[in-house]
C-alpha cells in the first residue's frame, strides 16, 4: 500500500457499507464512501484511525476530507431522498441529526460505536415581523442550543467520542478524552464521554463561567479542574498535555472530528429551507471551529449537487475578544493573538483561536466578513429580538448584534434573507437575562427592559393597570 504526504498508511476499508450509489457510468460500481485526514496548508494525508492533532510535515491544521467520487456519483435527488427518509425516525443512529447524514460524517463507522444524545435536529425560527422591519424577505435562527447540554457542542462531540470509542476497540489506548473550556464545550464532553464510559478532564478558567456550565461537567462525573487562567491558558496546559501523552485524547476543535459533526448545521439548515440556503449566515465567533465547519458543509452540498451557490459567512466577535475581526481589518495580512477581556458572551471569551486559518480560509472562499459588537450592542441586541419569541444568550446577541449592524451598512441588502446561528439556549445563562431585566449590566441603555408590575391584591386596581399597559 502507497504511504501518502507523511502519514500513516491509508488502510482499506474494514468493513465495507452496502451502498445503492448506482455506477460510474461504465458500468462498474463507484468507490465506498470513505475519509481521511488531510492538511488544509500542504495536502499531506493520513489515515483516520489514530491520534493525530497536527500535520507533520508543517504542522498545519488536518481535516476530515470525504472522497467525492461517490458524493457525486449518488446524485442530489437520490441523497435529499436519502436525508428526508431518515428525518423523523427516531431509531438508533437515525435519531440524530448528525448519524443520520453519517455518509458524510464518519462514513465507516459501526453503529455500536455510535454514542448518540439524539442531538441535531434542532428548531429554524422563523422570524417574519422582524424581518419586514429590517426590510428583509426572511431571517431565521437556527437553534443550535435547542440540544442535550444546551449547546451546538453536541454537534461535535457525538463525533469525536463516537470515532473515541472507535478507536479503542480497534485496540488504541486512550485512558481519557480531555479539553480546555470556557463552559460549553466541557458540557458536552463530560455528557457524551460519560455514555460512552471514557474518563473526562476538563480545564475550566476559574471563575470565568457561569454555574449552570460548570455543574454539567461536576453532575457527569469529569474530573474538573479549575486553573487561576483564561481559556486561552487552559488551551495551553491542554495542548501540552495531549502532545505529551498519547492515551489522553485532545477534544477541543484543533481536532478536526469535532467539525464533523458541527458541519451538519448547513447541511441542515439546507434540507429545512426545502434543500435552499439563504444570501447569508451570521455565526458568532470563540475559537472559530464552527465557521470552518459551515464552510464544510457547503462544500458537501455542492459536491452532492444539491446546491449551485452557498451564502456569504459573517463572523460576529464580541469587541472583547476579537482577535479574528483586527486581522481582518488588515485583508488577513497580520494576525495578533489579544488578551480577551471581559465579555458578557463567555463562551467566546477567546484571545487566540486554535481555527483561525481555518477561519480565514473559509471566510476567503465564501467571501465572508467579520464584524464585532460591544457589551451594550449584545445585550440590547439580545432583548430586542426576545420581544418576537426567542430567549437568546449572550453569544447569539453577538450575532444579532452584528446582523443589525450589517443590514443598518447595506451589507445585507434590502430584500436579502439571513439565517443567524444560535450556538447556545438561554436558560444557560440566566444571570445575564436577569441583569439586563433589572438593569444592574454596566450599560445605559434598556429600552427592551421588562419587569414585574407590583400591584394589590384588588380588581379595580388590576384592571386600570390593564387597561394603561393594553391601550
Amino acid at each position: 500500500m502507497a504511504m501518502i504526504g507523511t502519514g500513516r498508511e491509508i488502510r482499506p476499508n474494514d468493513r465495507e457499507r452496502a451502498q445503492d450509489a448506482g455506477t460510474d457510468g461504465e458500468g462498474t460500481p463507484p468507490p465506498a464512501f470513505r475519509a481521511n485526514l488531510k492538511c488544509i496548508e500542504c495536502d499531506a494525508e493520513y489515515d483516520l484511525y489514530q491520534v493525530i492533532y497536527r500535520c507533520r510535515a508543517c504542522d498545519g491544521l488536518l481535516t476530515v476530507a470525504h472522497d467525492p467520487r461517490p458524493i457525486r456519483a449518488k446524485g442530489a435527488q437520490a441523497w435529499k431522498d436519502l436525508f428526508t427518509s431518515r428525518t423523523g425516525d427516531y431509531r438508533h443512529p437515525n435519531g440524530s441529526g448528525i448519524w443520520s447524514r453519517r455518509e458524510w460524517v464518519l462514513p465507516e463507522i459501526q453503529d455500536e460505536h455510535i454514542v448518540s444524545h439524539g442531538e441535531g435536529n434542532t428548531p429554524l425560527s422563523h422570524l417574519p415581523a422582524l424581518a419586514s422591519e429590517l426590510g428583509l424577505s426572511n431571517l431565521w435562527i437556527k437553534q443550535c442550543g435547542v440540544s442535550h447540554t444546551g449547546s451546538f457542542k453536541d454537534l461535535g462531540m457525538t463525533v469525536l467520542v463516537s470515532h473515541v470509542k472507535s478507536l479503542i476497540a480497534r485496540g488504541v489506548g486512550i485512558r481519557a478524552v480531555a479539553c480546555a473550556s470556557s463552559g460549553d464545550t466541557s458540557a458536552a464532553l463530560a455528557a457524551y464521554a460519560a455514555a460512552a464510559g471514557v474518563p473526562t478532564i476538563v480545564f475550566l478558567p476559574a471563575g470565568k463561567i457561569s454555574t449552570a456550565q460548570l455543574l454539567q461537567p461536576l453532575s457527569s462525573g469529569a474530573h474538573v479542574l479549575s486553573l487561576d487562567t483564561d481559556f486561552d491558558g487552559c488551551m495551553r496546559i491542554v495542548k501540552d498535555l495531549t502532545q505529551n501523552d498519547d492515551s489522553i485524547y485532545l477534544a477541543n476543535s484543533m481536532n478536526p472530528l469535532r467539525i464533523e459533526g458541527q458541519k451538519t448545521v448547513s447541511i441542515e439548515l439546507c434540507q429545512q429551507l426545502g434543500w435552499e440556503l439563504p444570501d447569508w449566515v451570521i455565526i458568532p465567533g470563540g475559537n472559530l471551529g464552527n465557521v470552518y465547519a459551515l464552510g464544510q458543509g457547503f462544500h458537501l452540498l455542492k459536491e452532492a449537487g444539491i446546491i449551485s451557490k452557498a451564502p456569504r459567512i459573517c463572523v460576529a466577535q464580541a469587541a472583547a475578544a476579537n482577535p479574528l475581526y483586527l486581522s481582518y481589518q488588515t485583508g488577513f495580512r497580520e494576525y495578533k493573538a489579544v488578551a480577551a477581556g471581559e465579555t458578557l458572551a463567555s463562551a467566546i471569551r477567546i484571545g487566540d483561536p486554535v481555527s483561525y486559518p481555518r477561519a480565514v480560509k473559509t471566510l476567503r472562499e465564501f467571501d465572508g466578513i467579520v464584524r464585532q459588537a460591544s457589551e451594550s450592542e449584545l445585550a440590547s441586541a439580545a432583548a430586542r429580538v426576545d420581544r418576537h419569541g426567542m430567549f437568546n444568550d449572550p453569544h447569539t446577541g453577538v450575532a444579532l448584534a452584528c446582523m443589525f449592524q450589517m443590514v443598518e451598512a447595506g451589507e445585507i441588502e434590502a430584500g436579502q434573507s439571513a439565517a443567524v446561528i444560535s450556538t447556545a439556549h438561554g436558560l444557560k445563562f440566566v444571570e445575564f437575562k436577569t441583569a439586563y431585566h433589572e438593569a444592574r449590566l454596566d450599560m445605559s441603555d434598556f429600552s427592551h427592559r421588562n419587569e414585574p408590575v407590583p400591584l394589590p391584591a384588588d380588581a379595580a386596581a388590576v384592571g386600570e393597570t390593564l387597561n394603561r399597559l393594553l391601550g
